[in-house]
């Protein structure tokens, strides 16, 4: 089964990421191909140009992000299989996050593994995969997890065809504290950061007085924002966490704000698609916290 590597988020608003972002939260799980036209105006809406927004979707097509198709000289596009799957997952990985009920066993994943600096690209591909299974380095070479990650660590090793790698695991170490591997001031702040950047929206929606544009500028946002957590904090146990952890409060905030911007968000996609296809229109659907994680 291919996977495809959907773009990396970048500083700044970058047009593929975009792109992915809003066929994903919008027409996921579609297999008819929206106008070029109108995907262009969509991501127009958050100030990026028609000849950028162009090429991002000439790029993402390349990559097999996206599927094309003709109707007479306009070109349609929409995601591919893979892609299509690859969202589903992270979408569920992202909005499980501070959801969880507490169920660890103590036991930690420690992967240790050596390559030579001439082996740079590798080590940083085998660092980000890491990463993504909620690893997070105690010292060079050696990153932990408190998630039962044996297997799938192995199964990526074997697909990059690292030898020089263990994966273990250990109820209890002796000197460095395993959770010490988190910086969790860093992880405190950012979510408490998110709590009072988002406060304004909250008591604007709650008054009505969001409209359609900017709910979907917010909601597109919000969710960029909250993908970067489960980076810095892949659900750690409360059990080794400092008291009042603020994660299941910055949760319950992304959940309600997400859900309630979903339909003024619709509602604009689909006036923008209907200037380019009314039938396509009607079928633009928003998915809650909810779904995603189904």
């Amino acid at each position: 089964m291919t996977t495809v590597q959907l773009p990396r988020r970048q500083a700044g608003t970058s047009p593929q990421h975009l792109l992915v972002t809003l066929l994903g939260d919008y027409w996921n799980g579609r297999r008819e191909h929206l106008p070029s036209a109108a995907l262009v105006a969509l991501v127009e809406e958050f100030d990026v140009g028609e000849v950028s927004a162009r090429a991002a979707l000439r790029r993402l097509a390349r990559r097999g992000v996206l599927e094309s198709s003709k109707v007479g000289r306009n070109t349609y596009y929409g995601l591919s299989a893979s892609a299509t799957r690859t969202i589903v997952q992270s979408s569920k990985r992202i909005v499980h996050l501070g959801t969880r009920e507490e169920s660890w066993d103590g036991v930690w994943t420690v992967a240790t593994f050596s390559l030579p600096e001439e082996q740079r690209d590798l080590r940083h591909l085998l660092r980000s995969r890491l990463r993504w299974l909620g690893f997070a380095p105690l010292f060079d070479g050696v990153w932990v997890s408190p998630r039962a990650a044996t297997a799938e660590v192995r199964e990526f090793l074997d697909e990059l065809a690292i030898s020089t790698a263990a994966v273990m695991r250990a109820e209890e170490a002796v000197g460095t504290p395993l959770i010490s591997a988190w910086d969790l001031d860093e992880i405190r702040h950012a979510y408490e950061s998110f709590l009072a950047d988002t406060l304004p929206l909250r008591e604007r929606l709650d008054g009505g007085d969001v409209g359609s544009a900017e709910a979907l500028i917010a909601r597109t946002r919000l969710m960029d924002v909250w993908r970067t957590f489960p980076a810095l904090d892949p659900d750690l146990p409360e059990r080794v966490l400092p008291a009042d952890w603020p994660r299941r409060r910055a949760r319950v905030v992304f959940g309600d704000l997400y859900d309630a911007l979903g339909p003024l968000a619709e509602a604009r996609v689909r006036q923008v698609l209907a200037r380019f296809d009314a039938a396509l229109a009607p079928l633009v659907r928003h998915h809650t916290t909810t779904e995603l994680t189904i």
